[in-house]
């Protein structure tokens, strides 16, 4: 079956599947690469992978060239799964006779929803969904294939879930269907070097952490590794096939976990002389992030969370702010940038708390950071939290845009008051001196800087004025319900 794997289009700008670890529409527009997707298209030769929002591909044009394939295989998200089936149903009635899979995780945590959710939704594959896609378009029957679900006889079947895959070296690279279907000149995210690509080089995590939606729901707590050799070998492919890239970044849930696996793969990677960013833990130690620096690393994407340690503790973070504080010294005397990650409305968080974590971050003095609304997503310890607590807010998961909005409230930070502190911790960080200057020296000395620089400040000053919009709103209708009273 000529297979269409499909990051449908959504919100203007929104990176919501395939690979975002946060979807939703970014401050600054940002499109990660559909990295899950690539794998299987990568065992059909006859299949496409079409990543609608960054290469600007419309809902129409989308539907028209639905009408090629036998198969679509569409990765959704929970806040655009509405979206997601009405372009379902849409690529249906142009293709009657097209079979229609979803994967994501929102179909691993509710199966059954996702399948009622509308009759154009033929079945979907929970976890990971490579091999499954491949047989079936090869022609197995749904009855065959582990971790299917679908209807039968006016019931829903959920096949029992087969073991994770533990070779994957076995697997395609990525990259080599990036260079058949996608323009990488067409993905951005603000902090790499631009153009980049990336992909994994392991999947899973074995960190717990309550609010992580990828390892709860997707790819597993157990963490599966692929050979040195191979990633290498992918490496010195990507430099060769694509000269215009300035950085590759590996996106693993957690890129250095475990310290003689980074140092041997280091070695393999030093000799090929690029340059390359990934994610990393606070616990990682000195020897590791120089043997790092020494293969060519440029940048890590560090998630701290919160400045508060009893917050992490709430998560079940595994590291503490003492790390934190010298896993970062450790990176500045290397000369490694760091990405950091901050999170508001954690399990437990208060003013104070956010307070600590203003100032946690003001204190390491990142290259730059991220600043999320902490969100409960289905399948995650967080949900479950919330929900057993009565936190929920009333107001949708994103704007009308696809941004994020507060989904869990606690005592004395409502809606509003976790946006303002959203905006209060950018302003605050952003806006010192040392920071300004940091900024202004790269556009000064870097025409592609400046350039860049200017985009990405008019999108953040446009969503800033938005949000001050909805704190302002809310206020006004917390005045008015309370004088109601």
């Amino acid at each position: 079956m000529r297979t269409l794997f499909l990051n449908p289009p959504s919100f203007e700008g929104f990176d919501g599947g395939a690979s975002s670890r946060w979807p939703a529409s970014r401050e600054i527009e940002s499109y990660w690469y559909p990295v899950w997707l690539c794998y299987p298209a990568g065992m059909l030769p006859d299949s496409r992978v079409l990543d609608a929002p960054p290469h600007k591909i419309s809902i129409e044009q989308t539907v028209e060239i639905g009408k090629d394939y036998k198969l679509l295989v569409l990765f959704t998200s929970t806040p655009g799964f509405e979206v997601d089936v009405k372009m379902a149903e849409m690529m249906k009635i142009a293709n009657p006779t097209m079979k229609v899979c979803f994967v994501g995780p929102p179909v691993t945590i509710e199966p059954e929803k996702t399948l009622n959710a509308s009759m154009a939704i033929d079945f979907v594959v929970r976890r990971e969904f490579d091999h499954q896609i491949v047989k079936y378009a090869q022609g197995t029957p749904l009855e065959d294939l582990p971790g299917v679900s679908f209807r039968k006889d006016g019931r829903i079947v959920n096949n029992p879930e087969g073991p994770v895959i533990e070779n994957l070296d076995e697997l395609p690279w990525v990259t080599k269907v990036y260079k058949r279907d996608l323009d990488v000149t067409r993905y951005n995210v603000p902090f790499l070097l631009n153009p980049f690509i990336s992909f994994y080089t392991s999947r899973g995590c074995p960190a717990m952490c309550t609010f992580c939606l990828w390892p709860q729901t997707h790819s597993g707590h157990r963490w599966r590794l692929r050979s040195s050799d191979d990633i290498a070998a992918e490496v010195k492919y990507a430099i060769e096939a694509f000269p215009q890239v300035r950085e590759i970044f590996f996106d693993d849930d957690t890129f250095n976990y475990q310290k003689a696996r980074t140092i041997e793969l280091c070695s393999k990677l030093k000799p090929l002389n690029f340059t390359w960013s990934c994610t990393s833990r606070v616990t990682t130690d000195y020897d590791t992030l120089k043997a790092m620096k020494d293969a060519g690393c440029r940048l890590l994407i560090v998630g701290y969370e919160s400045g508060d340690p009893q917050i992490l503790k709430n998560i079940k973070k595994g590291a503490t702010v003492d790390m934190a504080e010298r896993f970062t010294a450790n990176c500045k005397k290397l000369g490694l940038l760091v990405h950091g990650d901050f999170i508001v409305g954690l399990p437990g968080e208060t003013r104070e708390s956010i307070r600590k974590t203003i100032d946690f971050a003001k204190k390491l003095d990142n290259e730059t950071i991220q600043v999320s609304i902490a969100h409960p997503y289905p399948g995650t310890e967080f949900f479950e939290y919330a929900k057993k607590n009565d936190l929920f807010s009333i107001s949708n998961m994103t704007d009308e845009a696809g941004h994020q909005l507060p989904k869990v409230i606690y005592p004395g930070l409502n809606e509003g008051e976790l946006v303002e502190w959203v905006e209060r911790f950018y302003g605050e960080y952003y806006f010192r001196p040392r920071v300004i200057w940091r900024v202004v020296r790269k556009a000064i000395f870097n025409t592609q800087e400046r350039k860049r620089l200017t985009k990405e400040a008019r999108e953040y000053m446009a969503l800033r004025s938005k949000r001050k919009r909805f704190v302002s709103d809310h206020r006004q209708a917390t005045i008015s319900a309370n004088a109601g009273d």
